[in-house]
Order: structure tokens, then sequence, then C-alpha cells
């Protein structure tokens, strides 16, 4: 149920079937380590989509390949980055045009944690902008309290971690450079800080967590719970009413 290839004919029935429910992956390009290609945020996010649409029968909308990536600062060639302002202007464009198009349940699907903030307030402009929008944002470490637990079981600052390493093993082990994996390792430097740093200033490699105690095994586990406990949401969320009529 691929947004782009449904043609506008068909659209309509799609989101009759689906009450007018809507999946937006928003992902990421960035550096993951020396061990992970820099697509791993999108690959995980889209993948995951597509999985819970076939579940549900719910439309996704293309997905958004860049985010809110600057707290990788410039130290890693790979990171390709656009600002906040930039994200919750076009995340609100795309919102828009899908209400246009019959989209009246939009769940925003975040693969990177840093977008949180400007999707949140593109969410904020959306629903003030039309009542009977409604709109949910999602990450996808943070879906259920398993799938939190697994991914920050090596680290609260966790990136290119045993969780996602586990994950992409599983999905899209071409992202792996395999003979780096055990040498990846670095730890959470960020515990009892009271700032926020880049992660130049908080990992020697742009890694936090322990890449290798990541396997196969485990990473389909965990995406296999992602899938389980997002499509309960959008199941849920495709039935939903306001509590009051405002």
């Amino acid at each position: 149920m691929l947004w782009q290839n449904i043609s506008y004919k068909d659209i309509v029935g799609c989101l009759e079937k689906s009450n007018g429910t809507a999946m937006l992956p928003v992902g990421a390009t960035e550096q993951h380590g020396p061990h992970l290609g820099c697509g791993v945020d999108s690959v995980i996010v889209s993948k995951l989509c597509e999985s819970v649409s076939d579940i549900t029968g719910v439309p996704v909308l293309p997905l958004i390949p860049y985010g809110c990536s600057i707290g990788h600062s410039k130290k890693w060639p790979s990171t390709i980055a656009v600002s906040p302002v930039v994200l919750i202007e076009f995340i609100t464009e795309i919102g828009r045009w899908a209400y246009f198009s019959g989209v009246r349940r939009l769940f925003i699907i975040n693969g990177h944690v840093t977008n949180n903030a400007p999707l949140r307030c593109a969410l904020e402009i959306l629903r003030s902008e039309f009542d009977d929008y409604m709109i949910g944002l999602i990450d996808t470490s943070r879906i259920s309290q398993r799938v939190n637990d697994m991914h920050i079981k090596d680290g609260d600052d966790w990136h290119a971690n045993d969780a996602e390493t586990s994950i992409i093993l599983k999905i899209a082990d071409e992202l792996v450079s395999h003979s780096l994996i055990d040498s990846s390792d670095d730890q959470d430097r960020t515990i009892d800080k009271v700032f926020s740093h880049p992660v130049n200033k908080t990992s020697i490699n742009g890694v936090t967590g322990k890449p290798s105690a990541a396997t196969r095994e485990k990473g389909e586990e965990l995406f296999d719970w992602m899938i389980c406990d997002l499509a309960k949401i959008i199941r849920k969320g495709m039935t939903e009413s306001p509590p009051l009529q405002g």
C-alpha cells in the first residue's frame, strides 16, 4: 500500500478502507559509526511502515530520507541534515496536501530521535488548521516499553548500538561492515550531564553503545515487536474519535 504506487482514482478507495488513515515515515541520512551505512534510520522506518501496512491495509506516504541530524556535527562524512525550521515547514506542507487528498488520521512515524521536536511542531500547526485532522507522532524506538527497553539497554544516549545493529543485521545486512562491528563499541558519556551535547563531543567514532553484542536473532525479535506493537496502535487509531466534539 505504497502511496506512490496508487493512482489518484484508487486513493479514494484506499482511504475509505483505512478510515482516512495513512502513515508518513520520516528518517534521516547520517553517520552511524564505522560499521553501518548512513541510511539506517530511513531503512528501519521505511521497512517498518511497509510491514505494518501489509497487516493493517493503511497506505504509506513516500519516505522522507532527510531529518534534523545537525547534532551529529560535520566531524564524520555522510550526514546530510536539515534545520528544525525546514523540517517543520516541510512536514506541515506534506500534512496539508495529505489532508486535501482525504487523509484525516495521519501517523507520523519517526525513525530518528532528534526529529521529534520539529515533527511535534508540525503536528501542532496542522491540528490547529484543520479541526477534523487527527495526527499521531510515534518514534520507532519508543513504540512500546519493551521496544524502548531494548534500545536503551547499552546506553540512554544510544546510537548505532546493539539494538540498531541487530535490526540492520536482520533487515538490511548489506548496510553492515561486519569486520568493523567488534571494534566499534563506545560508551555513553552523557550520564549526569546537564546540557545536551553534540555527538562530536560525546563519542569518539559516532557510536554510543555496544554493537559488538548485536546478533541477527536479537534483531529479528526486536523488529517483530516493533511491527506487532505499531500495528496495534495503528489499528486503534483507525477507529478512535475525540473524547469530545469541540
